[in-house]
């Protein structure tokens, strides 16, 4: 059936204005109580009441989680108000008219059968059941749950932050997961509190029950001459029908409470779940259908209905377990259904193989770092580190994930690189490192301890003594800095492993966007992706920045004509960016000192190098080799002292095989050649290794 036009404008209109209406109803409740109402309008009201309850009753049986209906701690409030104007306007009929319209007079007649004495005793029983039963019952699962609800909050928020930091959930259902929890906190909170407008209605229908047959009793003797037993019999049953139809609704929206506060979360309604698992004990069954059928053979008993009881149960019990015992061979012939295919299927392995390329895993104490709510700013520091190493290595970082490992001790972490845990370290959440930039046997108060990143003695010290300690000297940095100047050196120490050739390629699109010429004369027809990747690698196993990308692939470019080896290719491009190189060492772009080798230890290492499948090696005496190690590694830790980077200049013949033979030993020293300096810097020699 098609709406009228007058039907769709009347739908249009009250979304458009509902919350108007809505207030509307509210303040028309409130004039309830000061304007009179004919008894006909009375008894409208009184079926509304009535429905209203009905509805609360029915609706809070059909939700499957309290925060459906979220609104019921206000409605509760609405409702009460509600039968309590209604309450004063009927009273307001008894006293003055000596009738309270049809409602109540059904209630008077009907349900009490014309009885005061039964209507006043039932109308005690409700309000007893309502107030003592449910109203306290419902009241104190209400102060509870809103208590446990709150004290698990910290818990089940650091639960979803975790989720998150290990990539089980995006960060839109993650916040979503937080608004749910707070609401529900809210909820629970409210619920406790409009509880208590139950009981306090509860209470006020025994007081007015009270006022109205004390007063009409009054009235009737002394202003309308009645006889004192037709007073009481008037006023008390029209009094007690208007307890009984305001107490009707009060108590549907009452065990409405009850029912809302006790639901658990549940993907069904009260009525499946009660069903399903009231039916789920068929054994139960039976042996209430065999007590029913004891209590049947009694002789002073209702044999009849107790053995009509039995065989209703037990065929109900025999029913079930039927189904039971069906439902079980479905599902065994299911397995063995998809056991007898499951050879034909191929299984889905792919998700074992994908490796993150970078991965921090924290203990439990550590989480707090990752939660913004509780100013831990680890998140937007990871950001920060990829923009660093974008802008200062040229390499790509892929988004770093973070897990929580309960099996590290509480306030360690551990970097992974493609699964492989490489390095660790070790904070305390609340404290702040302090070092001695100056290196000096110094000793400050707190927990003695090395810094991560380079191997420093230092001290975790409180937020008390952070400024003390300051003004000592100390460079003092919170947890959060400590882990990310970690992450930062681990980064950089294995920059070759972080890129992969699909990174490179993504690289190579963005250097494609504004100079395709650069690009498509390299690849694929000089060079491959794989052969430009172990050149990037050679540079950044040194650390040398590719962020110039379209000078590396020019360089690559003209090189490649040449020959295709790597190492020549490397040793190419480093020619090409003498001037970067020079900037890495050098102090102010002006002076670089370095160690140098003896030219008679050049000439051996040259004729001491042999090619291999990884390039060219030396291979010298061991004794040589340990000797120019010991050598190399006093002159670097006294450059060191002097606040220099340990730089050995060499030939561009020995350049090379030189770094292969020291970089498993001495992984920071720099290994530069001749033609990698450029003119207008000066070059110191601090010292001359040997060998002898």
């Amino acid at each position: 059936m098609v709406p009228s036009p007058v039907e769709v404008a009347l739908k249009e209109q009250w979304k458009r204005n509902n919350d108007v209406i809505i207030a509307g109803l509210v303040i028309g409740i409130v004039l309830l109580i000061i304007i009179p109402l004919p008894a006909w309008m009375l008894d409208i009201f009184l079926t509304l009441s009535i429905t209203l309850g009905l509805v609360i009753l029915l609706i809070t049986m059909f939700t499957t989680e309290p925060l459906q209906f979220s609104v019921f701690p206000s409605l509760l409030l609405v409702t009460t108000l509600y039968r309590l104007a209604l309450n004063i306007s009927s009273t307001r009929l008894i006293l003055s008219e000596a009738s309270a319209g049809k409602v109540i007079a059904a209630f008077g007649h009907f349900v009490i059968s014309g009885s005061y004495i039964v209507g006043a005793v039932v109308f005690v029983i409700i309000t007893v059941i309502q107030f003592v039963v449910i109203t306290s019952g419902a009241g104190r699962v209400a102060e509870v749950a809103a208590r446990f609800t709150l004290d698990a909050m910290p818990g089940k928020q650091m639960s979803i932050d975790a989720e998150f930091n290990s990539g089980l959930i995006t960060e839109e259902e993650a916040r979503k997961r937080r608004r749910h929890l707070q609401r529900e906190a809210d909820f629970f909170g409210s619920m406790d509190g409009a509880s208590k407008f139950v009981r306090g209605d509860a209470i006020a229908g025994i007081i007015i029950i009270i006022i109205n047959i004390v007063g009409g009793l009054t009235i009737g003797l002394v202003q309308m001459n009645m006889s004192a037993e037709e007073a009481l019999h008037i006023y008390t049953l029209l009094t007690v029908g208007d307890g009984l139809v305001t107490q009707v609704p009060a108590l549907l929206v009452s065990t409405a409470t009850g029912i809302l506060v006790t639901r658990a979360t549940s993907d069904a309604t009260f009525g499946k779940d009660l069903s399903r698992q009231f039916l789920n004990f068929p054994k139960v069954l039976f042996l209430a259908a065999a007590i029913l059928f004891v209590l049947g053979l009694v002789p002073a008993m209702p044999n009849l209905l107790f053995l009509v009881l039995s065989g209703m149960t037990a065929y109900l019990a025999y029913t079930l377990l039927q189904s039971e015992r069906q439902r079980q061979l479905a599902e065994q012939e299911n397995l063995s259904r998809q056991s007898r295919s499951r050879p034909q299927e191929p299984e889905n392995v792919f998700s074992y193989f994908q490796v993150d390329p970078l991965e921090i895993e924290i203990g439990y104490n550590l989480i707090v770092l990752t939660d913004e709510e509780q100013g831990g700013d680890l998140l937007y520091r990871l950001s920060a580190v990829r923009r660093q190493c974008a802008a200062e290595m040229g390499i790509f970082v892929r988004p770093i994930r973070i897990r929580d490992n309960l099996q590290l001790s509480p306030n360690s972490y551990t970097f992974k690189l493609r699964g492989v845990p490489l390095a660790e370290g070790e904070l305390m959440p609340g404290h702040f490192l302090a070092m001695d930039p100056t290196g000096q046997a110094k000793e400050v108060p707190g927990v003695s301890t090395f810094e991560p990143t380079f191997g420093l003695k230092a001290w975790w010290v409180t937020a008390a003594e952070r400024e003390q300690v300051e003004l000592s000297g100390f460079t003092v940095v919170d947890v959060t800095t400590v882990m990310i100047t970690h992450l930062t050196e681990f980064i950089k120490r294995n920059a070759h492993e972080l890129l992969g050739r699909q990174e490179l390629k993504e690289l190579l699109d963005v250097v494609k966007e504004k100079n395709p010429a650069v690009v498509e004369e390299l690849v694929p027809d000089l060079l491959s992706l794989g052969e430009i990747q172990k050149v990037f690698q050679n540079l950044l196993r040194e650390q040398v920045p590719v962020r110039d990308l379209v000078a590396l692939l020019e360089a690559l470019a003209d090189g490649a004509r040449v020959s295709h080896d790597i190492d020549y290719l490397t040793e190419y491009v480093r020619q090409a960016m003498a001037r970067n190189i020079c900037r890495l060492y050098s102090v102010q772009g002006e002076k670089i000192s370095v160690i140098t080798l003896h030219p008679k230890l050049e000439q051996r290492i040259v004729e001491s190098l042999q090619q291999t499948q990884f390039g060219l090696y030396p291979v010298l005496e061991p004794d040589i080799v340990q000797r120019v190690l010991d050598d190399l590694k006093k002159m670097s830790e006294k450059l060191t002292v002097r606040g220099l980077t340990s730089v050995v200049l060499c030939s561009p013949r020995v350049r090379l095989p030189l770094r292969r033979l020291v970089e498993r030993h001495l992984p920071g020293l720099a290994v530069l050649s001749l033609t990698e300096i450029v003119p207008g810097v000066e070059v110191e020699a601090v010292g001359t290794v040997t060998a002898e």
